[in-house]
């Protein structure tokens, strides 16, 4: 398990009424993603997996307004219905992200779905290599957004 550093990382976790498998399933398939993934009025409108280690997890996203924000990042560990983790540091293949990328920080995301009576322990681990980057983040409203990207993937889940 990772050691938390409170400085440095962002922590969401709570029990969720769906189980891992289909926590799993949101997180997973390109089309399920694009229901969940972006906090509303935001859309996901793009969405690539290439789930193994070194594979892209890509998303292009929507605001209200038009604007697009491009996220790609590279897979490192997945643990089927239990465990992915990624990261915005590291482009497919583990190659290093180009300078210009046009992304305010870096962070490595650990997301783990522990069985937990019918539902699920869900715990959103995101780490940052800076203090700095982990205050931006968090003042960017990470706790709100990834709280209620969290909802929306509950509610999506039951109907898949």
């Amino acid at each position: 398990m990772t050691q938390i550093d409170p400085k440095l990382d962002l922590v969401l976790e709570r029990v969720i009424d769906v189980a891992p498998e289909l926590v799993w399933g949101a997180w997973t398939q390109p089309e399920h993603i694009k229901k969940w993934f972006t906090p509303v009025p935001w859309q996901t409108v793009e969405c690539e997996i290439d789930l193994k280690p070194g594979g892209i997890f890509r998303t292009v996203m929507r605001g209200p307004d038009g604007e697009q924000m491009p996220n790609a990042g590279c897979y490192l560990e997945i643990v089927p219905n239990r465990k992915l983790v990624w990261t915005s540091a590291l482009s497919p293949g583990f190659r290093p992200q180009a300078s210009e990328t046009p992304v305010p920080f870096v962070f490595t995301a650990i997301i783990a779905m522990v069985p937990e009576g019918k539902g699920t322990r869900y715990t959103a681990t995101v780490m940052h290599g800076s203090a700095e980057s982990a205050k931006q983040h968090a003042e960017m409203g990470f706790y709100e957004g990834w709280g209620k990207a969290l909802d929306q993937l509950v509610e999506a889940a039951k109907k898949f």
